[in-house]
């Protein structure tokens, strides 16, 4: 490695790679890897397309970064349910934490959405070496707890769909969402209520009816 490139960034490099990204992440958010262009993202940066280039080689550079950032803060909920806890506890606090994330980082779950609409060109891997080992590990702690007669029978596999799809509606579909509803915070947390509500009631074990 020469001198030069192995000298730490300065603080105006690092400033303005993080407004790159930022930038980016707006026009990758509204037009996808495709419709996005480095035009685009250079004018929302405020930066030249050369200065753009001067710190990454490219589109395609800028967004495999922005999705590997996104890859660990997208795990972190779900490495969260603990084994130990209380199932329905940790399953509905997981619902809270996929709800906080999609209506807190709208950006970066559209980012994630239009990758995998794509086919996961460029986090396929990723998927395979971080989220599927993960995912095997949480769905055998809910097997788990169903076998031990804690929750109820569910496929934990479409269980954590079901939350992905119904947390992930309120970033990918915001747009929609907030023409359909009004009073922002009041709807967040009517959103919270029924998420709960709803994942309460599947989860909750069936009483088999008493015999007269």
């Amino acid at each position: 490695m020469s001198e030069v490139s192995a000298k730490k960034p300065s603080r105006i490099q690092r400033r303005n790679r993080r407004v790159i990204l930022d930038a980016a992440l707006n026009i990758f958010a509204q037009h996808g890897f495709r419709g996005a262009t480095l035009d685009q993202i250079a004018a929302e940066a405020g930066l030249s397309k050369p200065n753009i280039l001067y710190y990454f080689q490219g589109k395609e550079d800028i967004h495999v970064s922005l999705l590997s950032q996104l890859m660990e803060t997208w795990l972190d909920p779900l490495v969260e349910l603990d084994p130990q806890g209380d199932p329905e506890t940790e399953i509905l606090d997981y619902v809270q934490r996929k709800l906080d994330m999609a209506r807190d980082l709208p950006r970066e779950s559209r980012l994630f959405a239009g990758e995998i609409l794509q086919g996961a060109p460029h986090m396929g891997p990723h998927l395979e070496s971080d989220l599927k080992p993960l995912f095997d590990e949480k769905c055998a702690v809910i097997s788990g707890w169903i076998d031990q007669g804690k929750i109820a029978a569910l496929d934990p596999q479409h269980l954590i769909f079901s939350i992905w799809a119904t947390t992930q509606h309120y970033a990918d579909f915001e747009a929609q969402v907030s023409v359909l509803l009004e009073e922002e915070a009041a709807n967040r947390q009517r959103a919270s209520n029924h998420l709960r509500s709803l994942f309460s009631a599947l989860l909750r074990p069936h009483t088999p009816p008493q015999s007269s």
